[in-house]
């Protein structure tokens, strides 16, 4: 008698990243999966955010809001959202690539993307979940009073405090000033040079000179 042997790899609790499973972009169909989920008895966990250039800081963030529930939903800002808030050369790693990356990370089991031209707050409203994820920016980027507004679409807000000492903006401000600091080391001595051989090389400037 064969044994048919179940593979646990598969679905969004599968142990692989399971793009395809994970990444819900339909959000009648996230609705329903959500509240699927909470019918057996699972506690929702939701969080979003930009997670450009992902680091540690990210997969600390999850494994934290993890903690808080049983399902773990992120929300990723698209590429035109992030233009929006943090201008034309942001985001550096396009959307396709950073929804797939974060499925990669443990603790997240399903991702959706969040447009520019979305409702306000329709990710949460959409979701309601038990507990939402927010970080102090978001906190600050809102006030009391918005914050509370948003708490009617939740069971409870929680608020985690930076999980790393950088940041995306941080560590793109750093990449910046060491380019800066390249281009200036090897680049001007260069431009220096031929300005001067290019005069030097002019006839009516050697005899004025």
């Amino acid at each position: 008698m064969s044994i048919k042997r179940y593979s646990t790899n598969g679905g969004i609790f599968g142990v692989n990243s399971n793009f395809k499973d994970r990444f819900v972009p339909d959000y009648g169909r996230l609705k329903q999966l959500v509240e699927h989920c909470k019918g057996i008895g699972l506690k929702i966990v939701l969080t979003q955010g930009t997670y450009d250039m992902v680091h540690i800081g990210h997969a600390r963030y999850f494994e934290e809001a993890k903690k808080h529930g049983d399902l773990l939903v992120v929300g990723v800002d698209s590429d035109k959202k992030v233009r929006a808030r943090k201008g034309p050369d942001r985001p550096l790693v396009p959307q396709a690539e950073r929804l797939e990356m974060v499925t990669h990370l443990r603790p997240v089991d399903v991702v959706t993307l969040k447009e520019q031209k979305m409702p306000k707050w329709h990710l949460i409203k959409t979701v309601q979940p038990d507990v939402l994820i927010v970080t102090d920016e978001t906190v600050k980027k809102y006030g009391k009073d918005k914050m509370k507004e948003m708490k009617k679409f939740c069971g409870e807000i929680r608020v985690l405090a930076p999980m790393a000492t950088t940041s995306t903006s941080a560590k793109i401000r750093r990449l910046q000033l060491k380019l800066a600091k390249r281009f200036e080391k090897a680049i001007i001595p260069k431009m220096a040079d031929m300005i001067s051989n290019t005069l030097l090389g002019r006839p009516d400037l050697r005899q004025k000179n």
